[in-house]
């Protein structure tokens, strides 16, 4: 008879610890979330996984150096999922550390410094800007900045 008791008693307190964890989440974890999901899908070249992170009208610049002066390049959210999903010996790893998020309501912006690595080797670094809107799918990106450099790049903190 008390066996049955304590196991339903331990049943009861995994599962109310796991909705207190949940209940427990924050929109800046669940904005990171998202974030790191795009991550994820780079490492796997999972070009679904990384279809799913963006809103359907989503934009992405970068700024870059070209002879001295900075110069602003408008990319494709399509193409650049599709480079994710076309097969590459390397494994696109992404690090970031310094992330600052923001979130006003529906809108979030996530702020990092990053330095991106072929297996590896780094291969160029600067600054993440993303913007995020929340809207019945939860959080989306509809906007990715970045800086590109590779020069002067050095490996991430350690965590």
């Amino acid at each position: 008879m008390r066996a049955p008791l304590l196991y339903a008693c331990f049943c009861t307190l995994l599962l109310s610890h796991a909705l207190c964890a949940q209940a427990n989440r924050t929109a800046q974890d669940e904005v990171l979330d998202v974030v790191d999901q795009l991550f994820e899908a780079m490492q796997k070249g999972d070009s679904t996984m990384a279809r799913t992170v963006f809103t359907k009208n989503a934009r992405a610049f970068s700024v870059v150096t070209q002879a001295g002066q900075p110069v602003l390049q408008e990319g494709s959210i399509d193409a650049f999922i599709k480079a994710i999903g076309t097969p590459h010996k390397e494994v696109w790893n992404e690090r970031v550390w310094d992330i600052e998020v923001r979130i006003d309501g529906a809108l979030a912006t996530v702020w990092e410094r990053y330095a991106f690595y072929l297996d590896d080797r780094l291969h160029h670094c600067g600054t993440d800007a993303f913007q995020l809107f929340r809207g019945p799918d939860g959080w989306k990106i509809f906007h990715i900045a970045d800086t590109r450099q590779e020069q002067g790049c050095t490996d991430p903190p350690t965590r």
